[in-house]
């Protein structure tokens, strides 16, 4: 994996560290889906964006390519597509607060430009291209073909609500601290 801290090497939530050795199976196998793409300079240059609050938009990925990845595979379905969509689905470098930064709507627009980046990178299948250019939905007017492109459609929200969650609580929890005696 890359060089990034230990403590950040795991999806938000997860007690799994990914930096340490493989005694779990599954994390063997979600390291194996995704390792190649973690290991490239794009995808880490992710990590100098941020997408909600304190959350790096690297770490969100790895959020979101981490739980699609565990759901497609306790359900039987392409985990291996799941977790590499959910890495790519936002591959993109412009500061997306900055409405200078893009043409028109972000929500519509940044999953095409995830997806040209994306194709830069690896090869795409099916499954993965439609995850990536469908994961706004329904801010995109055409919804996922593939149920683990719902799985990342879905994963991609709850992740950016516990993200921007633990940094509003981080601010409750740190006030209360210094009011109360």
């Amino acid at each position: 994996f890359p060089t990034r801290r230990s403590s950040d090497l795991k999806a938000i939530g997860s007690r799994k560290d990914f930096s340490r050795p493989d005694e779990d199976s599954l994390l063997a196998e979600y390291k194996a889906c995704v390792e190649d793409l973690l290991a490239h300079d794009m995808v880490q240059k992710m990590d100098n964006h941020v997408q909600h609050c304190d959350t790096s938009r690297l770490q969100h990925s790895i959020n979101v390519s981490y739980y699609s990845f565990l759901i497609c595979y306790r359900m039987g379905w392409d985990y291996r597509s799941a977790a590499r969509a959910g890495l790519l689905h936002d591959l993109f470098f412009y500061d997306w607060r900055t409405k200078k930064a893009i043409r028109s709507n972000h929500a519509a627009w940044h999953p095409r430009v995830a997806y040209d980046n994306a194709k830069k990178i690896t090869e795409l299948n099916k499954v993965e291209t439609d995850a990536i250019l469908k994961h706004m939905w329904p801010c995109t007017p055409v919804p996922p073909r593939y149920v683990e492109s719902y799985v990342l459609t879905f994963v991609d929200k709850i992740s950016a609500i516990f993200e921007v969650a633990e940094k509003k609580s981080a601010k409750v929890f740190k006030r209360r601290a210094v009011v109360q005696p």
